[in-house]
């Protein structure tokens, strides 16, 4: 089963696993053997929280980075031509973000479940999120 992360549970399956939900730390499970993907501009969010002073990390966030994208079973979406317009065109109502608007097309694209504790994106219809 393939799943797709959103930056916050990214985030804290690195830096705090206590906030993830049950049912979404059975599906990061490494022991589960499932394709988990982390769409990049997750990245450029994470990144952008660090600039903003929003969250602190113990080292420069390149390092970070390239250490929580080598967590087991998990790969790096790249920014493709498919979810760049699907996200400029997702079907009904959905919020002005532009990187929840890139998560979403990428687990639209993929065929896949969101993982995310995001209320806004859990009531988005036109996606299946999971937590």
């Amino acid at each position: 089963m393939r799943c797709v992360l959103d930056t916050h549970v990214w985030f804290w399956w690195q830096m705090a696993p206590y906030r993830i939900s049950p049912n979404a730390a059975r599906l990061l499970d490494p022991e589960a053997g499932r394709d988990l993907v982390l769409p990049a501009i997750c990245v450029w969010e994470l990144a952008k929280l660090v600039e903003k002073g929003r969250i602190t990390l113990a080292e420069p966030v390149g390092q970070w980075v390239g250490k929580a994208l080598a967590m087991p079973g998990l790969r790096l979406a790249p920014l493709s031509p498919e979810v760049a317009v699907e996200s400029t065109c997702l079907p009904g109502a959905f919020h002005a973000d532009p990187a929840d608007q890139m998560v979403v097309a990428t687990a639209r694209v993929l065929q896949a479940p969101l993982v995310t504790a995001d209320a806004r994106i859990r009531a988005y219809p036109h996606v299946t999120a999971v937590w």
